[in-house]
């Protein structure tokens, strides 16, 4: 066990194995929350899992409330209960304890208990995010008991909007946790179904980073490396949810996914963010079943990077070769191959592909996609024809 064991800074204070949820106190500590809310999703609000974090805050002297009225597509009304629920505690900090949703609506809270504007004006646009008062951004330790969206070391959250059904991505730098608590013991318990869901997640914040414009020769090293965790230990995740090495490489590849998206998303992201709005879908889903349609669309940008990646990858054939083994994973984890297994139909596509033109992962597609490139993509997802897809 202790190959899985260590910290690193980078880019926040992670603390890394097995049975590292007993630094929970210590963590708080450092991040200097004496009253935390934890936040997490009903699924978790009553599991073993937040049961042994209850009991370890409290052997140390810190009596936690628990918030968990989260959606599994966050929405407003979560993070201003969430609000509420940090008030009527007295909190001084949020422990975010989950996958995505718990994680992200956690960090949302702390930043929103201090503003006085609405959420929306700190929308990842532009310098948005120097209206908040920073002083009054609450501290937080993450948890992450997923191993995909990253979330735990990320300066993001995304939130629907309730009112225009839109996923909106809320940015600060002190949105970023204090110190991160990664164990994978935490992750043993998530279904074979889940695991591979989240696991596609991570593996597109990898891969679209990896695709996105731009010199960024860090990042870009962090998303192949990351893709080739998911590719080598994904699926041995799958089969064997007590297999602690391929869950360690997991929270792994989901932390690297996320810290190499700073340079950028792009066109899946941008697909998946309208879906899981208007059908509530799962996202790490969602992003498996477009992937190979953006990837065919995007092909005259990224042929020739994606042919680098397939021989690191040991994968025959350039280009095509890698997008044949996005296939074969996809059908080995039980990923479906059309939006249309998901129940997305083609009547609202119009509506679909405006909201994912004004997506802020658009601009980081390598090609610019408008609103009619992603209604061809839309429709070629729904109906599962990759042919229609390809540039």
């Amino acid at each position: 066990m202790t190959a899985f064991t260590g910290s690193w800074n980078y880019p926040t204070r992670v603390l890394v194995g097995p049975g590292r949820i007993a630094d929970l106190p210590a963590a708080c500590d450092q991040a200097g929350i004496r009253r935390p809310l934890l936040v997490t999703d009903p699924g978790l609000k009553d599991s073993a899992i937040v049961a042994r974090a209850l009991d370890l805050l409290k052997s140390a002297g810190r009596e936690a409330a628990v918030f968990a009225d989260v959606k599994g597509n966050p929405t407003n009304a979560n993070v201003e209960a969430g609000v509420a629920a940090y008030r009527a505690a007295g909190a001084d900090g949020v422990i975010a304890f989950g996958g995505g949703s718990g994680l992200d609506v956690g960090k949302l809270v702390a930043f929103m208990v201090g503003q006085s504007r609405p959420i929306w004006d700190f929308e990842d646009v532009g310098d948005w995010w120097t209206r908040a008062d920073a002083d009054k951004i609450a501290p937080i330790v993450a948890v992450p008991t997923t191993a995909g969206t990253g979330s735990e070391v990320g300066r993001a959250a995304v939130v629907t909007n309730e009112e225009t059904h839109e996923k909106k991505i809320i940015f600060h730098p002190k949105l970023l946790p204090a110190v991160v608590i990664s164990d994978p013991e935490l992750t043993v318990g998530l279904p074979p179904k889940l695991t591979a869901w989240t696991g596609f997640d991570a593996l597109a914040h990898c891969l679209e980073a990896f695709s996105a414009p731009g010199f960024h020769p860090m990042a870009d090293g962090i998303a192949v490396n990351g893709a080739r965790l998911v590719k080598i230990y994904l699926p041995r995740a799958v089969a064997d949810g007590t297999d602690i090495e391929a869950r360690a490489n997991m929270l792994a590849a989901a932390s690297m996914g996320a810290a190499a998206f700073q340079k950028g998303l792009g066109a899946i992201h941008s697909m998946s963010h309208p879906i899981g709005a208007l059908y509530d879908t799962h996202h790490g889903l969602t992003n498996g079943v477009v992937m190979p349609y953006v990837f065919l669309a995007n092909r005259p940008a990224i042929e020739e990077r994606f042919g680098h990646l397939a021989r690191s990858f040991e994968i025959a054939g350039g280009f095509d070769g890698f997008i044949d083994w996005v296939l074969r994973f996809r059908q080995e984890l039980h990923v479906p191959h059309s939006l249309g297994e998901l129940g997305v139909g083609e009547d609202r596509i119009d509506e679909l592909a405006e909201k994912a033109e004004r997506d802020p992962s658009t601009g980081g597609n390598p090609l610019p996609f408008k609103a009619a490139d992603f209604a061809r993509l839309f429709r070629a997802a729904i109906r599962g024809d990759l042919d229609a897809a390809r540039s």
